[in-house]
């Protein structure tokens, strides 16, 4: 009987997260009265790090890695050493899930298989967490929708950014009604020529492999969106151009290591400076072929440097987002303008905070799970109608993308049931909907016309998500 009731206190907390709709009372590991037990496929930087050593180091009390699965058999042994478990690992998945029978499957894989993983793992009966964004393109939406909704799993999405404390106090302003009913926004988002380009070294270059960053990047963005605003996107209309990287450079080579312009190019990076860069994955090449310091200016990079694109959502609001990947700093810009008023907000733009660390030492920094003493106060400013504007101070953090890692951890490993008055969790439709307005975008800049979403999965906008 313990057992039955440890398990059904598991699905539970699953159940409630996937749906965004827990309540209080903490439970210890999903409320088992064991230890849960995870696997996980993909074994790259974020599934390593984010989804693996910080797991083993902050909740190993409440959780045990059951199994590692990739492809590439030697970054599965970098993993095991760099997590610090001891595990089988598992070249073949579909051996990893027979032989281990996990509870919670994590997947961290290239962008355009996690449909594949997450299927299978709803099928063999296991929860499943992803990586954003949820999957690259329309079909392998409705692919996984009907897949969940045949089986009695559930699928949660990890959208750290939504945790932030800066972040959420936007959204506390919004649900509050401070500037009325939201009308309009200008979202902008700006990469550095240090982040930005290593887009364009990896995989993420190739639309195939990860939907472009209308997917990969810009679904972190959408999801904000969707959630500040509390409405599902109805209409999306897109321009788009790859102008800078690429076939653009003045030359190119096979990857920087190798390359004969080392001396001339301004995006040569030096892979051997990064132990860990160069233990996960150099020493791994033989195995898969995969560079991880490809050139920028390389042919088969197809995706867009250059993104703009008009929102309509289904409560009226429109939205104007821009994301740029060859800013000279890194940052982000939103207004949203009300029936009562408007809300400015912006993060990391140097200039206006005086800041003085370099734009790689900067994303570094906010990479990092466990920068410590790094509050601060950032400014963001109310504004209603014929009175004078709040300057109101909210404690950030620079670390874990803004202190959302070590929050959204929390939420799930270890308070699952806890008060979410804010409405952080995200599930399935969270999942979608992010990416079906990337996806919408990309048909738009092919079509050379607005894309409503409803004609892309079975999934019908609601002007109000709760």
């Amino acid at each position: 009987m313990e057992n039955l009731f440890s398990r059904r206190s598991f699905l539970h907390a699953v159940s409630l997260l996937a749906a965004g709709t827990a309540v209080s009372t903490p439970l210890m590991g999903f409320g088992m009265k064991r230890k849960l037990r995870i696997a996980l496929v993909g074994t790259g930087v974020r599934g390593t790090s984010f989804w693996g050593r910080r797991l083993v180091e902050q909740y190993s009390d409440i959780l045990e890695f059951v199994g590692l699965s990739d492809i590439n058999p030697g970054r599965l042994d970098y993993a095991l050493e760099y997590m610090k478990v001891n595990c089988p690992t598992f070249v073949d998945f579909d051996e990893m899930m027979e032989t281990t029978k996990p509870d919670l499957l994590i997947v961290t894989t290239m962008d355009s298989t996690h449909h594949e993983f997450i299927i299978k793992g709803l099928e063999s009966g296991t929860d499943v967490l992803t990586e954003k964004p949820l999957t690259t393109d329309e079909a392998k939406c409705q692919q996984i929708l009907d897949a969940e909704k045949n089986s009695n799993k559930n699928l949660i999405v990890g959208f750290n950014y939504r945790w932030s404390p800066y972040i959420t106090k936007i959204k506390e302003l919004l649900q509050n009604k401070e500037i009325g009913e939201v009308t309009s926004v200008d979202f902008h988002w700006y990469l550095n020529t240090h982040h930005g380009a290593s887009y364009f070294r990896r995989w993420h270059g190739v639309t195939e492999n990860g939907g472009s960053l209308w997917v990969h990047k810009a679904t972190h963005h959408f999801d904000l969106l969707n959630w500040w605003l509390d409405s599902d996107p109805e209409e999306v209309f897109a321009y788009g151009a790859l102008e800078h990287y690429g076939s653009n450079g003045p030359f190119r080579g096979k990857n920087c290591r190798s390359c004969a312009h080392k001396n001339d190019c301004t995006y040569y990076w030096d892979i051997t400076k990064s132990p860990r860069d160069m233990k996960l994955y150099a020493e791994n090449e033989h195995h898969d072929g995969y560079f991880r310091d490809g050139c920028v200016y390389r042919h088969e990079i197809d995706i867009y440097d250059k993104m703009s694109a008009n929102i309509k959502y289904a409560n009226k609001a429109v939205v104007n987002y821009s994301l740029t990947t060859y800013s000279p700093y890194e940052g982000w810009k939103i207004a949203f303008n009300g029936q009562k008023g408007r809300i400015d907000a912006w993060l990391d733009i140097p200039f206006m905070s005086n800041e003085t660390m370099d734009q790689e030492a900067l994303h570094a920094a906010e990479m990092d799970q466990n920068l410590s003493e790094d509050m601060n106060r950032e400014p963001l400013v109310l504004h209603k109608n014929r009175e004078k504007p709040q300057i109101i101070q909210v404690v950030s953090e620079r670390g874990g993308h803004g202190g959302g890692d070590k929050r959204l951890h929390d939420k799930i490993f270890k308070n699952p049931e806890a008060a979410d008055p804010y409405k952080h969790s995200a599930g399935l439709r969270d999942g979608i909907m992010s990416v079906l307005i990337g996806v919408a975008a990309r048909n738009s800049i092919e079509s050379n016309g607005p894309v409503k979403i409803a004609d892309l999965t079975s999934i019908q906008p609601s002007p109000n998500r709760t």
